[in-house]
């Protein structure tokens, strides 16, 4: 094929449009991504047919901007959707086509709130030739090395200071008379986590969905595989697919096969983070990931999965038990965090707490109670709200003079494990509310360390019930309704009118 630039592809010669109403902005923002990414594989794929370019062939990302000259904040329960401070605002879009719901919510309730408009056309930020790929386009694969080479001369490749954290980390500075961001991300940053959530979980990022389960053992991804085929075999089920690595779809029983069931294949081995997902019509399903062990693994997930604004994530593990009155099997619910896994020191101080979220405490302790079906008064007895502790040595115990163990004591930690407080530190720096179920797996403390007769009798016992709890907390937070989820306590003074 011979490639010829188009028009749309320069930033300078599309007209900027503004619109009244959110849906005609985001028909609009649709349309130009559209006509940017087919511009890029056009190009792509001239190039690896072996035509040569005499300039850089770029596409841009897609502006959306709003102007506020004054602001009345409100009368809203919800703690986002509404602009602080009269001034322009902006971000640039992917994907809008994957957040198109997403899209309407915050645009649709900043129309009510500010009766503001939408100006839409392209930023002046390329896309890089790597994001414009397709989730089963390969077609750099059959470049020589030489070509390979040559791309950065020709294309736009991902540049890592477009992507920094910067706005949620709150450490953005606004240029003189420049724009205040819309969002917590940027384009780049988005697609640079898609791509890494493709690799990490084995799934593409289609299939996730709004309320996420992180494990640290394979226990309860296979029990929760189990779950997922039964719910497929249900012809009432609510839920519509089960979606295993590989992007593999299992569609509930009575419903008709897709296009892209076609797609799925079982990969020879395991990602290193592999997902799995219940998915709802709605996308108010759940996605469970095995994170594995520590903590560099928990923010790794976190820090790609919050690109696509989940109404909640949970952390359902095991942990050592500190206190010699728990036994084997008790259950810990995480009411503050020790944070001595360090891997986020950088982006997020350790001065800053990392508060408990009722709406998130009160789910897991009624799950506890429903799936346990124990009273108020039993129910202390198998569960123990606390601080819990996570560390990135997971020999501490092998450290000289104890120093561990007096730090736990002093923080009045009753629980101690390596991914929790991440998970949650994560969850409370991108606004994504958190939540803490943990289950005694040993007491390193007082004796009882994990044997293998020990071990296979717990599991046995108590990975069945632990996970459905998991699952009846997030029943209960969908019918408390996802809007109110997103509390006020992860937002900061001068905040993102996006959520």
């Amino acid at each position: 094929m011979h490639y010829t630039p188009s028009p749309a592809a320069s930033s300078s010669t599309a007209a900027t449009a503004v619109f009244t109403h959110a849906k005609d902005a985001i028909q609009h923002l649709q349309t130009l991504y559209q006509q940017q990414i087919q511009h890029l594989r056009s190009a792509m794929q001239a190039y690896v047919e072996g035509q040569d370019f005499p300039r850089v062939v770029r596409a841009w990302y897609p502006l959306l901007r709003i102007q506020a000259h004054s602001v009345r904040r409100p009368d809203t329960g919800l703690a986002y959707g509404f602009l602080d401070h009269p001034g322009v605002y902006e971000t640039t879009i992917t994907r809008p086509d994957l957040f198109a719901t997403y899209l309407h919510t915050q645009l649709d309730l900043l129309e009510r709130n500010h009766a503001v408009q939408f100006e839409v056309g392209l930023s002046m930020q390329p896309i890089p030739i790597h994001f414009s790929f397709a989730d089963n386009d390969h077609v750099e694969g059959s470049l020589s090395a030489q070509r390979r080479q040559m791309m950065r001369e020709v294309f736009d490749l991902p540049d890592l200071a477009a992507m920094d954290d910067g706005i949620a980390n709150g450490t953005w500075q606004p240029q003189p008379g420049g724009a205040l961001p819309l969002s917590l991300f940027t384009a780049p940053r988005i697609d640079y986590s898609l791509h890494r959530l493709r690799h990490y979980t084995g799934t593409a990022p289609e299939w996730f969905q709004n309320y996420v389960l992180f494990t640290n053992y394979q226990f309860y991804i296979d029990e929760f595989i189990r779950l997922g085929y039964a719910e497929m075999a249900k012809p009432d089920s609510e839920y519509i697919a089960f979606i295993e690595p590989g992007n593999v779809v299992t569609r509930r029983t009575g419903l008709p096969a897709a296009d892209v069931d076609a797609l799925g294949n079982t990969p020879p081995r395991l990602p290193q983070m592999p997902a799995y997902h219940l998915v709802r019509a709605d996308r108010s399903g759940i996605t469970m990931v095995n994170i594995g062990v520590g903590p560099a693994n928990a923010k790794t997930i976190t820090d790609h999965i919050a690109v696509l604004r989940p109404h909640a994530w949970m952390m359902l593990g095991h942990c050592a038990g500190l206190r010699n009155s728990q036994r084997l099997g008790d259950y810990v619910l995480a009411h503050a965090y020790v944070r001595e896994d360090h891997v986020l020191d950088e982006e997020l101080p350790l001065w800053v707490p990392i508060p408990a979220l009722a709406e998130i405490q009160q789910a897991l302790q009624q799950a506890v109670a429903d799936v346990a079906q124990v009273s108020e008064d039993d129910l202390k007895r198998i569960m123990r709200t606390g601080t819990v502790a996570s560390t990135d040595n997971r020999n501490w115990e092998l450290l000289p003079d104890n120093l561990p163990q007096r730090r736990f004591s002093q923080s009045r930690a009753v629980a101690l494990d390596m991914e929790s407080a991440t998970i949650a530190a994560n969850g409370f720096r991108f606004r994504v509310p958190y939540g803490t179920l943990l289950c005694v797996s040993d007491k390193p403390l007082h004796g009882e360390i994990k044997l293998p007769g020990m071990a296979n009798h717990f599991y046995r016992e108590r990975v069945d019930q632990h996970l459905r709890i998991g699952m009846r907390a997030v029943e209960l937070l969908r019918e408390g309704g996802a809007q109110r989820l997103h509390s006020r306590k992860l937002r900061s003074f001068a905040e993102v009118a996006f959520q």
